[in-house]
């Protein structure tokens, strides 16, 4: 049987799926969902992320967590944790820059949040040597100072697509045209987590909702509150979402959402008021949200750059330009940090 099949199945007993729902059958399937199947990465895969553009991304979050933790004064037992790891490449790189800080890495249990079997093994393979351990989520992660980066993490959690209507919000569903996969409306209905959206859209207006964000930075922004740490969060989007984000990618090309399901990613901006708002609730601090671009340029990466390019050659410029450049990821992807009331915010960010 096929995802599409069982879908088909699926919706035929029960009713049309919500976009959440739609997302997460796509791509958490026990057996037929696109991040349990495959490595989605790299040239062969179906996108390429910040860190498998260039090192120079991993080593500045890796020395920006290193000088939170100097800055919280060097706690002798900490948690170093990544949110959807990929293939390791982001934190082998961190780890290479952290090991120049002295004590850093006796002091860090690294731990990574990780669903995906076939990317667990790759996880393993490269991060070989540094004793990593799993966690099904991120409420799993141990009670601790909590050092920790999610690039490209927020935008693979499925979102609920609801359009503005003249007496309420009508949600966007799958469902069934002919017996094939077709988008529909639902009725329209209050929805009360929405309520504070009517005074910047208009009729016809489409907003996200991803319920699974907010608990997750929960988790995260509660221990970094209670026990300390700093957090890094990284991927596309901005302060506040409007308009139908979600898209599917294969072969590094846009695919319609519902043509290959299982096959291709499916990802949606991140809210970050949201996420900024779950993290205050806590009790933990959070920065300006900030360009990609900017953030790695006060960090350094000109002169890391500049100095990669003295063997890398133009590879190097190409890199560094497609990470901060405006054009390219530099202001399409933001960051945004966490801190415990007391410390300074992470470096590259401001309070």
């Amino acid at each position: 049987m096929s995802l599409t099949d069982h879908l088909v199945a699926r919706i035929r007993a029960s009713g049309p799926l919500s976009m959440a729902d739609y997302m997460a059958e796509c791509l958490l399937h026990p057996t037929l969902g696109y991040y349990t199947t495959r490595d989605p990465l790299g040239a062969a895969g179906d996108f390429t992320t910040a860190p498998e553009i260039s090192q120079m991304f991993g080593e500045l979050i890796g020395l920006a967590l290193a000088q939170a933790w100097l800055d919280q004064g060097r706690p002798a037992r900490i948690v170093l944790a990544e949110l959807g790891p990929g293939r390791g490449t982001l934190m082998a790189d961190a780890l290479r820059a952290m090991a120049r800080v002295p004590g850093l890495l006796a002091a860090a249990e690294l731990w990574l949040v990780e669903a995906s079997p076939t990317l667990r093994a790759r996880q393993a393979q490269t991060l070989a040597g540094h004793a990593p351990q799993w966690a099904d989520t991120a409420e799993a992660l141990p009670e601790a100072p909590l050092f920790l980066v999610a690039n490209e993490f927020f935008d693979a959690l499925p979102v609920r697509q609801f359009r503005r209507a003249a007496d309420g919000w009508c949600e966007l569903r799958v469902g069934l045209e002919d017996g094939r996969l077709a988008l529909g409306l639902a009725g329209a209905a209050p929805q009360p987590a929405l309520a504070h959206r009517l005074e910047d859209t208009r009729e016809g207006d489409i907003v996200e909702l991803c319920p699974a964000a907010a608990p997750v930075m929960a988790a995260i922004a509660g221990r970094i509150a209670r026990h300390g740490g700093a957090a890094l969060i990284v991927d596309y989007g901005d302060w506040r979402s409007l308009g139908d984000t979600v898209q599917a990618l294969k072969a590094h090309q846009p695919v319609p959402i519902l043509d290959t399901p299982g096959e291709a990613d499916l990802t949606a901006h991140v809210d970050f008021e949201v996420l900024a708002q779950a993290a205050t609730a806590t009790g933990a601090k959070h920065t300006r949200l900030a360009p990609q671009g900017l953030f790695l340029d006060r960090l350094g990466i000109a002169q890391r750059a500049e100095a990669l390019a003295v063997r890398g050659g133009p590879a190097v410029a190409t890199a560094y330009r497609r990470l901060t450049h405006t054009e390219e990821m530099g202001n399409l992807f933001k960051v945004l940090g966490l801190y415990p009331p007391g410390a300074p915010p992470p470096a590259g960010l401001e309070p």
